[in-house]
């Protein structure tokens, strides 16, 4: 439960207790000591990998914190200079691109494909987009509504461009599995050549992993083959993708249900000139590569994809993952970082790191000019926060809130305001069972209501993302109505991080 001076009832959907008590203890000493010697506008959050505060300046211009997206089943490429990133949307696909990681989130779509034949235009899932010449292709999985009829799809661009426009292509299908169940394809390029990999019907799993030759970007040339992958548990290995290097080819790929916690990468290997298509070929890397921080409130981290910095000296990772170690296929968010190598040629991926976390931007990334601001006041860029009415604060959210802290009030007609100068503003906060509906408004105009609410208490959840303004001092209040769902046990509203962003 949360320490405040008047806890909620059972029914408002009050804070659950933290773990590593004893851990976060050290660390919030670590960070009061810091704050002392360095100032509070220029502290690091508890839960960040960065060992050393950057200046609000610095913060601003260098370094970006996840999420960069509300969805799953990320695949991200930098082309071009800028960034390019599709998630699963569902009934369509779509593409966020940005000159900065650090503005991903705050990037508008752009609808790229949807589908009126009703045979493939359900339940679309894990767009992928590769580069073969001066075209794009794009790979995705769909069915009619029905899971076992997912199948795979591609299309192909009219024009040199990421977003299109497409026009549909093919069904990939390998002729031993020409009806059955497939997802998750991902594009093996080994030894000058191209095999479509993915996710389906084997003799190991309902979804294995497969491999198939293809003569070009859009035709399977032949059968499959199955490969048998750890895991860890018996229900699925999927979302197949590769890296090359070392004079090796690296496979990695998601283990578990992607609905549990211990959703994990795994990996396999194969010599640079050795045939994919036989499974002997193939090296298991023992264990785990990537899997869940409890410590650091990251559960089910995979579904992942691959990319460099803009000037091609980083390796990073993008993935999803989520805030809470219940069983749902909610609350999947699009996070990154980088990674490095070890000294026997094989990827290190090392643990994945808290959301929230501030991370420099990739080498090569002209920066986002976007900070945070915390619900106690802090922040990186010069924002700030006030409130009026009653408002609880306190620490017993743990690794779900930026800074493990958050404010929350269930009282009517109570406020918080942050104050910033930029272009845009996401707020992000817990969403509870207990939790009730605000109503949001900018520069005191109109007010949209939002609801906090949330059959699965997760934390650091986008709630809200302002329209583009006018660059300048701008506010952004947050006011609590008192009122609730139908579902919600109670009216409470959660503030945690607002990221504002310049450009």
């Amino acid at each position: 439960m949360r320490a405040v001076p008047t806890p909620p009832p059972a029914s408002a959907g009050a804070r659950a207790p933290s773990r590593g008590r004893a851990l976060r203890r050290a660390a919030a000493a670590l960070a009061a000591l810091v704050a002392v010697l360095a100032g509070l506008l220029t502290a690091t959050p508890a839960a960040v990998a960065d060992t050393t505060a950057p200046s609000p300046r610095a913060a601003a211009a260098g370094t970006f914190r996840n999420p960069l997206n509300a969805g799953p089943d990320p695949f991200m490429t930098h082309w071009n200079g800028s960034y390019y990133l599709t998630t699963t949307q569902g009934d369509s696909i779509r593409m966020w691109r940005s000159s900065s990681l650090g503005t991903l989130l705050a990037a508008d779509p752009v609808t790229v494909w949807t589908d009126s034949d009703p045979s493939r235009n359900r339940n679309i899932w894990a767009p992928e987009f590769y580069r073969f010449g001066d075209r794009w292709y794009l790979y995705y999985t769909a069915d009619d509504g029905v899971d076992d009829h997912h199948r795979l799809y591609v299309l192909e661009s009219e024009r040199d461009d990421p977003t299109g426009p497409y026009h549909y292509k093919a069904k990939l299908a390998p002729p031993n599995h020409a009806n059955d169940f497939a997802i998750d394809a991902g594009i093996l390029q080994h030894d000058g050549r191209l095999y479509l990999a993915y996710s389906g019907i084997n003799q190991y799993q309902h979804n294995g992993l497969n491999i198939a030759p293809m003569s070009n970007p859009y035709t399977v040339s032949g059968d499959a083959v199955a490969l048998n992958g750890d895991g860890g548990c018996p229900e699925v290995r999927e979302g197949p993708e590769f890296l090359y290097r070392n004079g090796r080819t690296w496979m990695t790929y998601s283990a578990c249900d992607t609905g549990k916690p211990d959703y994990q990468v795994r990996m396999m290997s194969l010599p640079a000139t050795a045939d994919p298509l036989v499974p002997g070929n193939w090296t298991q890397h023992p264990g785990a590569v990537f899997s869940r921080a409890d410590d650091r409130g990251v559960f089910g981290p995979g579904h992942h994809a691959f990319f460099r910095s803009p000037d091609g000296t980083e390796d990073w990772i993008v993935y999803h993952a989520k805030t809470t170690s219940s069983l749902t296929y909610s609350n999947r968010t699009t996070r990154a970082q980088r990674f490095t190598w070890k000294a026997d040629g094989s990827p290190d991926f090392g643990r994945p790191l808290a959301l929230g976390a501030t991370q420099d931007l990739p080498s090569g990334d002209p920066g986002s000019g976007n900070h945070w601001i915390n619900d106690d006041g802090r922040s990186s860029g010069g924002g700030t926060v006030a409130y009026t009415g009653a408002w609880n604060s306190g620490t017993g959210c743990g690794t779900q809130c930026f800074w493990s802290d958050d404010h929350w009030s269930d009282r009517a007609g109570a406020t918080a305001t942050f104050t910033f100068t930029g272009t845009r503003i996401a707020l992000l906060s817990v969403r509870d069972t207990g939790n009730g509906i605000a109503a949001l408004s900018i520069d005191g105009g109109p007010e949209q209501r939002v609801d906090f609410y949330g059959a699965i208490r997760t934390g650091e959840t986008l709630q809200y993302l302002s329209p583009r303004l006018a660059d300048g001092r701008h506010t952004l209040r947050v006011r609590v109505t008192g009122e609730h769902s139908a579902q919600s046990g109670a009216s409470f509203v959660s503030v945690d991080r607002a990221e504002v962003y310049t450009n």
